[in-house]
């Protein structure tokens, strides 16, 4: 996964000259539950379809100009990348909310991990 080709692809968008921010999220496997369990990977399914749909619905914000997202499935180990995304747009106060809405979003209605512990 790489976050410059989305970075690039919002750089050619029609509407580039309105982003005044982008900011990025790189979603990494640690190495330790969120209970402190030591972890060595775990496995991730993807629900394509509503990933599609989140995005979608926050692109209608307030000065949102595009929103991009990877999301790697399958199994991962503690290190590996599972998630890219870009959010672009004309303020601050329009691009982090709709990064932190988005990211809750992710986790509650696309991915689903089971986690391999040690």
């Amino acid at each position: 996964m790489e976050i410059t080709p989305l970075i690039q692809k919002v750089k050619a968008h029609p509407q580039s000259a309105k982003v005044g921010m982008m900011l990025c999220h790189v979603g990494v496997v640690r190495g330790t539950s969120r209970n402190g369990r030591p972890v060595s990977g775990l496995d991730l399914t993807v629900d394509h379809q509503a990933l599609e749909s989140i995005l979608a619905e926050q692109k209608k914000r307030p000065g949102i100009v595009e929103i991009l997202a990877q999301v790697q499935e399958g199994s991962l180990k503690v290190g590996d990348e599972m998630m890219v995304l870009v959010v672009a747009g004309d303020l601050r106060d329009h691009v982090i909310p709709v990064l932190a809405d988005i990211l809750n979003a992710i986790k509650k209605r696309v991915t689903r991990k089971t986690e391999h512990f040690i």
